[in-house]
């Protein structure tokens, strides 16, 4: 009835409108859940980045000490392991080796300091007489009226001496600090170097326990490979100091240059293993000692040596080194450039054995193939025959070869084992297959 339909309650009635949503925030205002932890990430990605990049630059001259003495540990391996073959200890092997090459190294710069010392005196002694020597060429040659007591004079008084005074005066701490710098990493290099050849088999061991066993005869082939070509490399480098030495030891022979022996050690010495500036340092001080005999000698000396340098760059070195360290005098070459640019002097020092090494490491994974014996691969380049000599061949050529066209030479009979090929074209005849002039014309 419509009473009770009246009477009922609102909440008991049935909805009839739309059912409200609840309340929501717009679309696109919320902030998605993977953006705070994506900016932290990379917040902590940018901040290692940072601190490795400021380890790196921290570290630098550890990590090139480091690997100057692992050079070095690979050039007395063979040495260190020959003696622990007969019977030695490997860690007093390695102490014996370094000390005979620290008593060579002192003997060395002993004998050139008192030679050195007792030439600056007597240079010292002797420069009034050069100085007149010199001053007495210059008036006889360009007419002039100098005398050495003005020069003294001009010299003491210069501008250019007081700042270069003044200058060593405010410099002496800093040499100080860079020769206790340059003993310190000098000890660093040393300890480095004896724990590597002292410990290598146990380094070896120890890195190859985390390799699979594959991995671990690469890791030793290349181990090997890289004592051999270091030790290459040090083989070529004594043996061109000791050429060196004995071109430099007949020229100051000749010269008599007194303590000549010395100095062709020395210029040998310096010259191949103290790259780029090595070769200007060793023949300065042989240049220096002429002149205190003769300052004529003194110019006899810088010409050889520029000479011999030339020498041993475009034609010594590159076939030298290319047969010890077994590669291509021009990537020798370039190897020396590039190990310049990145590391200065030790990048020059090291960059030969690198490079060989890991030249000889992976010929092993390149496949190479057999190459055919043809003119463009030996050099010789195929030429066309010329104008003249075609018409000469042409005048030249008999009424029947002018139907096998213009430059083939239809064979007499069949040749051997071609029963059914080609045949002897008749100069009247028909082709085989019946085609008669026509397919003759079109043949040709």
């Amino acid at each position: 009835m419509s009473s009770t339909d009246e009477s009922a309650s609102p909440a008991d009635r049935p909805a009839t409108g739309p059912v409200p949503e609840p309340d929501r925030p717009p679309l696109g205002t919320a902030m998605p859940r993977w953006l705070p932890r994506a900016m932290v990430m990379a917040l902590a990605l940018v901040a290692a980045f940072q601190l490795g990049t400021w380890a790196f630059h921290q570290l630098t001259s550890l990590l090139i000490n480091i690997l100057i003495a692992f050079f070095l540990a690979l050039a007395i391996e063979p040495a260190v392991s020959w003696m622990a073959a007969r019977g030695m200890r490997r860690g007093l092997a390695t102490a014996a080796v370094f000390l005979g090459l620290l008593v060579a190294s002192a003997g060395f710069v002993t004998l050139l300091g008192s030679m050195l010392a007792g030439q600056i005196v007597n240079m010292v002694e002797d420069f009034p007489k050069y100085l007149d020597s010199v001053i007495s060429w210059i008036n006889q040659t360009f007419h002039t009226d100098l005398s050495r007591l003005e020069v003294q004079d001009s010299l003491v008084h210069s501008d250019w001496l007081r700042r270069y005074v003044q200058n060593s005066a405010t410099g002496v701490l800093d040499i100080s600090a860079q020769v206790l710098g340059g003993l310190f990493q000098l000890l660093t290099l040393t300890l480095f170097a004896f724990y590597f050849a002292a410990d290598g088999p146990r380094l070896r061991r120890a890195l190859c326990s985390v390799l699979p066993p594959a991995r671990q005869a690469e890791v030793l082939r290349a181990w090997e490979i890289a004592v051999d070509k270091t030790g290459g490399y040090l083989y070529s480098r004594g043996l061109m100091a000791l050429i060196s030495g004995v071109a430099h030891y007949v020229l100051l022979q000749w010269l008599g240059v007194p303590y000549a022996p010395a100095l062709a050690v020395w210029v040998g010495l310096v010259s191949q293993f103290i790259p780029t500036i090595g070769t200007y340092l060793a023949g300065a001080l042989p240049m220096l000692i002429a002149f205190t005999v003769d300052p004529w000698y003194a110019l006899w000396v810088l010409g050889f040596v520029v000479v011999y340098q030339q020498f041993e760059n475009y034609m010594l070195q590159p076939k030298l080194t290319a047969k010890t360290v077994d590669i291509h005098p021009a990537v020798a070459f370039g190897s020396v450039i590039a190990g310049t640019a990145l590391l200065g002097a030790v990048g020059a020092l090291i960059a030969i054995p690198a490079v060989a090494t890991l030249q000889a490491f992976l010929g092993a994974y390149v496949r190479r193939y057999d190459v055919h014996d043809e003119a463009r691969v030996s050099g010789h380049r195929r030429r066309a025959p010329g104008p003249v000599l075609v018409r000469v061949r042409k005048a030249l050529r008999l009424p029947n070869e002018e139907t096998a066209g213009p430059d083939v030479i239809a064979p007499a009979e069949p040749l051997p084992g071609e029963e059914g090929g080609a045949t002897r074209a008749e100069p009247g005849g028909e082709e085989p297959g019946g085609e008669g002039p026509q397919g003759r014309d079109q043949s040709s």
